[in-house]
């Protein structure tokens, strides 16, 4: 289901940003096919959140070791590391509603596993490990292919409230995951609770089959998978918008996780503090979160991205403020339902700047490595604050978390700057398709476009190419060089290097609206009175020689 292309003013290849009636927080889901998909996307977050229940406590039942135990959490998010960026390469190089489908047998021969292993007392601390850590690779590929999928999904300005119904899945799955998971233990035992998830999971990847998404496959084959991880990669390093997403987001989790994993010891201080008021706060936290999904749309035309951001940082650091303090529940409900309200305030408005970022060739790539982020940036900070807490105290973690978190996003808020506009990201084929006599079967491919201007704006033209050299990086390029004539001032060459003829023509295949308009700019600088002469060279493998020269 192509996404409809929006129809704002444009200004050189840049979108303004129009202000639109907001869209209902629900209005997603009145489209069948978003319906059908993000019913299993609740699904699939319960069963997440109850396989993690029921292998943490299986693992308290097989060994009294605080290490085995520590483990079990390490083992279900290390593969988002080692495999969020190869995991979205292949969400962007397969077919998408097979590869989603994928990932939910995974998980549910991975959870029929465990329940096997369960009932016939063959499970161990190691073997559980294993099997944890087998779920966390269907997780880590599940995410960015779903991440991806929702902008098909959806019309345009419909997007921040399909990304917000996403948050309502996630915590409302935080609250009923282990909720079902803790009454299956106590009445069935824990081997239940991985039948059941195996089940909903085979329920949910028949749900997706039922979705009938054609899939375009390339005329140029599919990309391998290392050119694609490192096109992934590239592609991030030279955008400046989403570098500044990636860091924004990685800031505010990595402070505000402060909270949650502290969350367990502050409700342990609170008066009459026990297991069921842990799962209270936790509650009210993704209660506040669900609650937020209504008035974002208001808030979104009220304030700005980047200051809706830090308004929700802002909150969060206060309400991590109140919590270092709070003295019974009675304080610490109505904080945790805030600090769900500016999480998923934060959270959703920065994923919706880096959906809008990334073209739908790329967006895999993109939103996995934005998971590596918020899940790199949380680690980290667990691991600080948690320490910090050990050396001084659970209330001093709490307060340098608030008020750093709150310093950082405020200098973090004023050095990235925003003009209120965003590259027009529509696919364009105004370029020409190259066609060689001989097209080179191996070796790297060299493009140069030579441009005559006037000496006397040179600084000007230097200063645009590099906006070219971004822009040719982010669709693929291996290099880019600017070259000039010594002899002839006005004569530049630009060169750019691709790693075969494929890859050469795959990058026109990626130009957008804002590509055409940036070659718009730099023609008029071209003084000439035909357009730029382009040459393309096929580099040939370096011979050896057996003589000395």
């Amino acid at each position: 289901m192509p996404l409809l292309p929006p129809d704002p003013p444009e200004i050189d290849g840049l979108k303004t940003r129009k202000p639109e009636a907001p869209a209902s927080a629900w209005s997603p889901l009145k489209i069948p096919v978003f319906r059908l998909l993000w019913g299993t996307w609740v699904t699939a977050n319960i069963c997440m959140w109850m396989n993690d229940v029921a292998a943490a406590w299986m693992m308290t039942s097989l060994t009294s070791s605080p290490i085995w135990v520590a483990l079990v959490q390490t083992a279900a998010t290390l593969p988002v590391f080692l495999l969020g960026l190869p995991s979205g390469a292949l969400a962007d190089i397969l077919d998408r509603r097979r590869y989603f489908i994928v990932t939910q047998f995974w998980l549910a021969g991975t959870a029929a596993v465990l329940c096997v292993a369960v009932l016939f007392n063959l499970i161990t601390p190691p073997l559980l490990l294993a099997l944890t850590f087998a779920n966390g690779i269907g997780l880590a590929m599940r995410w960015p292919v779903f991440a991806a999928l929702i902008p098909e999904l959806v019309p345009r300005h419909q997007l921040p409230s399909a990304l917000a119904l996403n948050g309502v899945a996630m915590n409302a799955s935080r609250i009923i995951g282990p909720i079902v998971a803790g009454a299956l233990i106590a009445s069935a035992g824990t081997a239940y609770v991985f039948l059941l998830n195996a089940t909903l999971s085979v329920m949910a990847g028949f749900v997706v089959m039922r979705w009938r998404r054609e899939h375009v496959p390339s005329p140029l084959g599919r990309e391998r998978l290392m050119s694609a991880m490192r096109v992934g990669l590239q592609f991030v390093r030279e955008s400046a918008p989403l570098r500044g997403v990636f860091l924004r987001v990685t800031l505010f989790f990595f402070h505000s996780t402060a909270l949650l994993a502290l969350l367990p010891l502050l409700a342990k201080r609170l008066a009459g503090g026990d297991a069921a008021t842990y799962t209270l706060l936790l509650a009210a936290m993704g209660a506040g979160a669900i609650v937020t999904t209504t008035v974002l749309p208001r808030l979104r035309q009220l304030l700005p991205s980047k200051q809706l951001v830090l308004a929700g940082t802002l909150l969060q650091s206060l309400t991590t403020l109140v919590m270092a303090f709070a003295p019974n529940v009675y304080v610490a409900v109505p904080a945790m339902m805030l600090a769900g309200m500016s999480w998923l305030c934060a959270a959703n408005t920065l994923s919706v700047s880096a959906q809008m970022t990334l073209p739908d060739w790329v967006r895999a790539r993109g939103m996995s490595m934005y998971q590596m982020a918020i899940m790199g940036g949380s680690a980290l900070g667990a691991a600080i604050w948690g320490q910090l807490a050990t050396m001084a105290s659970l209330t001093s973690s709490l307060v340098v978390a608030a008020l750093t978190g709150a310093i950082a996003m405020l200098v973090a808020t004023r050095r990235l700057t925003d003009h209120g506009l965003e590259e027009d990201l529509t696919p364009s084929r105004e370029f020409k398709v190259p066609v060689a006599q001989t097209p080179p079967r191996t070796g790297h491919v060299v493009a140069t476009i030579e441009y005559l201007i006037d000496p006397a704006r040179a600084a000007a033209f230097v200063a645009l190419m590099q906006d070219s050299r971004r822009s040719r990086l982010r669709q693929g390029a291996l290099g880019w060089e600017l070259l000039h004539d010594m002899s002839e001032p006005g004569r530049y060459l630009e060169q750019i290097v691709d790693e075969s003829w494929t890859e050469h023509l795959r990058r026109f295949d990626r130009i957008t609206a804002a590509d055409v308009a940036l070659r718009d700019r730099k023609l008029a600088f071209h003084v000439a009175e035909g357009p730029p002469v382009v040459t393309r060279y096929a580099v040939e493998p370096a011979q050896r020689s057996d003589t000395a020269d």
